[in-house]
């Protein structure tokens, strides 16, 4: 299986109108659709590390019907009442917790832990059905690039069983900024960086990851990096599988891309 870093845009974008750019929502929102056509078969099950999931040690959702966990504020009610059933993935689960503690790895079951938006939205477009077992891994607080990197290369294994590994985040992500329409320049110069970076050699890419913050504009961008870390466990997971620009749009007026690898 292949893997995907994806941006999942901000709170419930694609199925409520917030005011957002018609351009940007139907390019992002038709990249997203089209995601499921990359694997080149379907896979048996998917699992996501998101963006807003972080817990001291590694957790990993264990329930067989997770609900939707409505982690966004503010937004009209209908935002409130989105559904996407699928089933949860609890054999999933119980492999990734194996490979990660077999890796010296803490983790932790959650089996009341629902989807949370950073994975529920991206996906009501990617599998509209809601079909395929899915579960999810958090972030592990402290947000370690080389650490998740590491976390990345212990699930490495799950792609030759079927499952299609997706990182939701955003390579843009700084609250404040996205409602300065001066400040897209960080933006663009730490896009072109990432899309330099995301598709090196393996050696090359996993160190400038692990340096994240060295790069141009990096901070400006990501004044706190649980946005990008998913990127992290992406490319831990590829190995030498070089990765590719996806995708790229902008979001508020703010550049961001998405990255394939395998």
């Amino acid at each position: 299986m292949p893997l995907a870093y994806i941006p999942h845009g901000g709170g419930p974008w694609p199925f409520v109108e917030l005011g957002l750019p018609r351009r940007e929502v139907e390019e992002l929102a038709t990249y997203l659709r089209e995601l499921r056509a990359f694997p080149k078969t379907e896979p048996k099950s998917v699992l996501v590390v998101s963006a807003h999931w972080e817990t001291p040690k590694l957790s990993v959702m264990t329930g067989k019907k997770p609900p939707l966990y409505f982690d966004y504020y503010g937004f009209p009610p209908e935002s409130y009442e989105l559904s996407w059933p699928a089933p949860g993935a609890p054999e999933l689960a119980a492999r990734t917790r194996a490979l990660l503690r077999g890796a010296g790895w803490e983790v932790e079951d959650d089996p009341d832990r629902g989807y949370d938006h950073g994975l529920f939205i991206p996906l009501m477009l990617t599998y509209p059905e809601a079909h395929l077992p899915t579960t999810q891994l958090s972030l592990r607080k402290g947000l370690d690039p080389e650490e998740h990197l590491a976390i990345g290369r212990a699930l490495a294994p799950l792609r030759d069983e079927g499952v299609f590994i997706i990182g939701s985040g955003m390579s843009y992500h700084n609250m404040r900024a996205f409602a300065d329409p001066h400040a897209g320049q960080d933006g663009e110069i730490f896009d072109a960086w990432l899309q330099k970076i995301a598709i090196a050699p393996q050696r090359e890419r996993d160190e400038a990851l692990k340096n994240w913050t060295e790069a141009p504009s990096a901070r400006a961008v990501h004044p706190r990096e649980e946005h990008l870390l998913p990127l992290m466990v992406v490319a831990g997971a590829a190995g030498e599988d070089r990765g590719k620009g996806a995708w790229t749009g902008t979001y508020m007026g703010k550049r961001i891309s998405a990255f394939h690898y395998g």
